[in-house]
């Protein structure tokens, strides 16, 4: 009887570590977009920031490879138990994504954009909630999306020096395949990760904030590959 009230007890437990972890995720994941948004919108409307930014093809380079580093860094950081450090470094590559993705202000309008969004936050949220429910491993398929992606960042990087319009619709197709899969996979192992680690403590807290950027990457990257599809142009 005893045993039977402490496994309940220690199931119940999970679950509160669970969502804990889960809820931590997405309230840092939302931070993440409201302040790459708030940042592209704001950088948009003034004409000295976008010729400073866009004008320095320096900057831009040195931005990316920015961009990089705090991407590995906020793994490297979450690994190493250092959830303040994780989370810095997490609310500043958004900021700095905000600024090259203010672009897209400059090149569809606004109300293209803004359905877009809606329409990624759709995908996104039922792909999201089939990676959570199902009892299908979903390893194989993130491992296969993982492959696509290097091969559509090559198959970018020829289309940059050889221009072709058919090529770049097929990446287009395949980035919105790809990030939807990678969405679903994410999320899945995202749960997995909540039930296997205390949420409270300097490891889960920081993996939360690798949770968070994982699902942030797969959201930007699903509505910049939609933008493509559906965006009205200037």
């Amino acid at each position: 009887m005893n045993t039977s009230i402490r496994d309940a007890s220690n199931a119940q437990q999970v679950v509160v570590q669970d969502n804990v972890f889960v809820a931590r995720v997405y309230w840092w994941m939302g931070i993440g977009l409201g302040i790459t948004a708030g940042v592209s919108m704001l950088v948009a409307q003034s004409g000295e920031l976008v010729q400073a930014i866009f004008g320095n093809p320096i900057l831009l380079i040195v931005l990316f490879l920015a961009q990089l580093g705090m991407v590995v860094g906020i793994g490297v950081a979450a690994r190493r138990a250092s959830p303040a450090l994780a989370a810095s470094m997490f609310v500043a590559y958004a900021g700095m994504l905000g600024l090259t993705m203010s672009s897209i202000f400059l090149v569809y309008t606004s109300s293209s954009i803004a359905s877009t969004f809606f329409v990624s936050g759709g995908m996104f949220g039922a792909m999201s909630l089939y990676g959570w429910t199902t009892k299908r491993d979903l390893t194989g398929i993130g491992s296969l999306c993982f492959m696509a992606l290097i091969g559509i960042i090559l198959a970018s990087i020829v289309n940059i020096f050889v221009g072709s319009t058919a090529l770049g619709w097929l990446i287009t197709y395949a980035g919105v395949a790809i990030f939807v899969g990678l969405t679903a996979y994410d999320t899945q192992k995202i749960k997995r990760i909540g039930a296997s680690v205390d949420s409270e403590g300097a490891v889960g807290r920081g993996l939360a904030i690798q949770g968070a950027l994982a699902l942030y990457l797969d959201f930007v990257n699903l509505f910049l590959f939609l933008l493509r599809l559906f965006g009205r142009r200037k």
